[in-house]
């Protein structure tokens, strides 16, 4: 199975937070699961360090990425028009662009957010 963490996951993961479930645990660790980590995650970490919100090291969870075999996913054309085309049941803008890529892809975005559940198939809430 393909997999597309949400930040929050991603986060947890790196963490070791407990926060994190087991079966996110056991998903992301299972070894036929490739996972991807969205360069929007990334953006979105980034912004909020800069408005206080967060406290984390990029460069330090950007080095962590290869060695969890963690994959990276830019954003292309394809993936701004799907989300033109997403129901409004989020306003994040975060979460719809990374709700976009797992459908356009398509991938699982695995998140703890129920509002994002609401997109249908592609959305693993764990």
């Amino acid at each position: 199975m393909k997999l597309l963490l949400d930040t929050h996951i991603l986060l947890w993961w790196l963490n070791d937070d407990d926060k994190l479930s087991k079966n996110a645990r056991q998903l992301i660790s299972h070894a036929d699961n490739v996972i991807y980590v969205s360069h929007i995650s990334l953006w979105e970490i980034q912004i909020k360090v800069m408005t206080g919100k967060l406290h984390a090291d990029l460069k330090a969870i950007i080095a962590q990425l290869p060695i969890n075999n963690f994959l990276p996913l830019a954003t292309h054309a394809d993936h701004i028009i799907a989300l033109s085309q997403l129901p409004r049941h989020h306003q994040d803008p975060f979460d719809r662009m990374l709700i976009a890529q797992a459908i356009s892809e398509p991938l699982h975005l695995l998140t703890h957010d129920k509002n994002v559940s609401l997109y249908g198939e592609s959305i693993i809430l764990v």
